[in-house]
């Protein structure tokens, strides 16, 4: 995975470092849309949904202002459904560096323009959904010859050289045999992986929640695999404090201590916030202080271990020791 220049890195840290004082969000989801072109078997949205009331592409630069994340998410539903995207984008972005900007797509809509147009405005990061390394996906994902999609088009914008689309995998008791095979795949087409775990709490289904101690064997054995194939390239988005917690997750049922609406939060595509995308209470933007004292100080949730999660439940030493050391670099940009 390409690294982070000096000093970029320097300003994401800084950010972060006062925002973790001040507890202010390190990382913002913006979900742009609720529409979307897939029907995924493990989420509650799919399909079109009446997105009249969504924010237009400059608020996003007041949202951004106001709670000055040093990470901001862009998802949906599926954000390349929204034309407007680019400005979207641009206006996180503000003319700087910072917010660092992931892009969250199933990347049906992706094609190289706008592949080329979002890297122009500033995203940092394409966020790619896979979660089988063939047709199989198509299924899971309701959505017929996507995977062929993905198949052409990855490789071909991955060979531009800019190395910033990860697979993200969200581990599931239907995938558990394919983690490695899916980490093979992106070998073949020249990206990184990222795996997320599966919560029952979006949909209510727990049968693909990974819980027996057959599927946790081979959970821990498929994660085995994967620490082994880590080499300096970090390919391998995850920490491996992450993927120790996460087989955690899975193995107790659950992860307490959850920090949603301090440490991140959700905007809603209306502009509400949220404390993350599976608890529904929702606030003004004026009103996150209500949102901490009221929800994330009792918050005893503790049934997701999604990616934005597993990367703050962490100390504060901790997290700064892993994105130095694994993640940011300290060399200059060439």
């Amino acid at each position: 995975m390409r690294k982070v220049p000096l000093v970029e890195s320097l300003r994401i840290i800084g950010r972060g470092s006062l925002n973790w004082v001040t507890e202010r969000p390190i990382v913002v989801s913006f979900e742009v849309t609720d529409s979307c072109t897939c029907w995924c078997k493990h989420c509650d949205h799919g399909g079109p949904k009446d997105d009249s009331r969504n924010m237009k592409p400059a608020d996003y630069r007041r949202y951004t202002k106001a709670l000055n994340p040093c990470v901001v998410q862009v998802s949906g539903g599926e954000p390349l459904l929204r034309p407007d995207l680019t400005d979207i984008v641009r206006n996180i972005k503000g003319g700087s560096k910072l917010p660092y900007t992931i892009l969250v797509s199933n990347w049906s809509e992706m094609t190289e323009e706008r592949y080329l147009e979002l890297r122009e405005v500033g995203v940092d990061q394409f966020s790619v959904s896979l979660d089988f390394p063939d047709e199989r996906h198509d299924e899971f994902r309701c959505l017929p010859g996507l995977y062929e999609h993905l198949s052409r088009i990855i490789p071909r914008l991955a060979a531009l050289g800019h190395d910033d689309i990860v697979l993200n995998t969200c581990i599931t008791s239907l995938n558990l045999h394919e983690i490695n095979a899916i980490a093979d795949k992106a070998r073949e087409w020249g990206v990184n992986i990222c795996y997320s775990a599966y919560s029952a709490r979006r949909t209510g289904c727990r049968d693909y929640m990974p819980a027996s101690p057959e599927q946790i064997a081979v959970l821990n054995r498929e994660l085995d695999r994967v620490e082994a194939r880590r080499d300096s390239t970090n390919w391998i988005v995850n920490s491996r404090s992450t993927l120790d917690a996460t087989r955690r997750y899975f193995e107790q049922g659950g992860a307490p201590g959850c920090t949603a609406g301090l440490r991140f939060l959700v905007v809603r595509a209306d502009g509400s916030l949220q404390p993350c995308s599976m608890q529904f209470k929702q606030y003004p933007l004026e009103q996150r202080s209500r949102m901490i004292s009221e929800f994330t100080a009792h918050n005893t949730c503790d049934q997701c271990y999604v990616s934005i999660r597993s990367y703050l439940d962490k100390t504060f030493p901790q997290l700064l020791q892993e994105n130095v050391r694994g993640f940011f670099s300290f060399k200059a940009h060439v």
